[in-house]
């Protein structure tokens, strides 16, 4: 480019105030300055800017049509640089997140609620497309944070601790298990299971049931809980969800939950982002709410050892 952003402001500072002389007093420059700028910009474009009519000076065709481009270019400068200033304030931006599992939007909404009353200006997208490769999606730049439930070896990645989810299987209250105070991998055997993927892909169901050798008798795949939940309450079968994913049908007695195990089986949940980029304040306040979940002081979920 031949052009420099001085010589638009020059050319829109002349155009509206109609002479070099206030054009120097509206840019800070002397009249000198100003007329050296306005020579080496026509030089630089092999044509006249202004011509002077009625001792004022009117942008000729050429000045008319950079004036067009002058007023563009200055105007979205200014919004970028005012919109980066704000960024850089941590107060306003976009938060970019993705989930992978969608149990735990029943939860997260109420993060998002929260956060939005400190963070107003802080505009939140929920990139659903991205919740079967977070991990990518993370190092691609789409995203900002996500919550996981698992880990890769990655040290471009950072991940934080949450908290741990029990894991309980799920059934109707007439269901033979439900006798049960909790179940161990045998108790599968026999049984239809409701995953969300596959059977391979379920890394908690298969922390139970691979020790012991066991494979469901029939494996359902029900992609989303509320009809795995409306074909637990029809008897189909079983399943292992979190405690807070049906916390309100177990409330009201459609459903029960067994512990797995005797101890109890836990997931435990993290936030997952890129190391090397710089977090705004508002993401790090956005991590320490989801730290915070207030269903922690109610058993649905536990601290995680760090």
């Amino acid at each position: 480019m031949n052009l420099e952003i001085r010589h638009l402001r020059l050319v829109e500072a002349v155009a509206e105030e109609g002479g070099l002389t206030a054009a120097a007093s509206r840019l800070h420059l002397t009249q000198s300055a100003l007329s050296h700028q306005l020579r080496e910009a026509e030089e630089r474009l092999g044509a006249r800017l202004f011509e002077r009519l009625q001792k004022r000076m009117t942008p000729t065709v050429a000045g008319e049509r950079l004036l067009r481009s002058a007023r563009l270019v200055l105007a979205e400068l200014a919004q970028a640089e005012e919109e980066i200033h704000k960024t850089a304030g941590g107060r306003e931006g976009v938060l970019r997140l993705a989930t992978e599992c969608y149990t735990n939007y029943h939860w997260l909404p109420g993060r998002l609620r929260l956060f939005h009353r400190r963070f107003p200006r802080v505009e939140v997208q929920v990139a659903v497309q991205a919740n079967k490769h977070p991990f990518q999606s993370l190092l691609d730049g789409k995203l900002d944070l996500a919550i996981v439930g698992s880990r890769v070896r990655d040290r471009r990645l950072r991940f934080q601790t949450l908290f741990e989810a029990e894991m309980v299987a799920v059934m109707h209250p007439k269901h033979p298990l439900a006798k049960r105070a909790f179940l161990r991998g045998e108790d599968f055997a026999e049984e239809t299971v409701m995953v969300y993927t596959s059977f391979e892909d379920s890394s908690t169901l298969r922390s139970l049931l691979d020790p012991a050798g066991v494979v469901p008798k029939h494996v359902l795949t029900v992609q989303l809980t509320e009809a795995m939940v409306e074909m637990v309450k029809a008897g189909m079968g079983i399943s292992v969800l979190a405690r807070w994913a049906v916390a309100p049908q177990l409330a009201s007695g459609v459903l029960v939950a067994r512990p797995l195990t005797r101890r109890g089986l836990y997931k435990e949940w993290a936030v997952a982002t890129v190391r090397q980029r710089q977090s705004p304040p508002y993401l790090t306040e956005f991590i320490r709410l989801l730290a915070e979940e207030p269903s922690l002081r109610d058993g649905r979920f536990r601290l995680a050892a760090s």
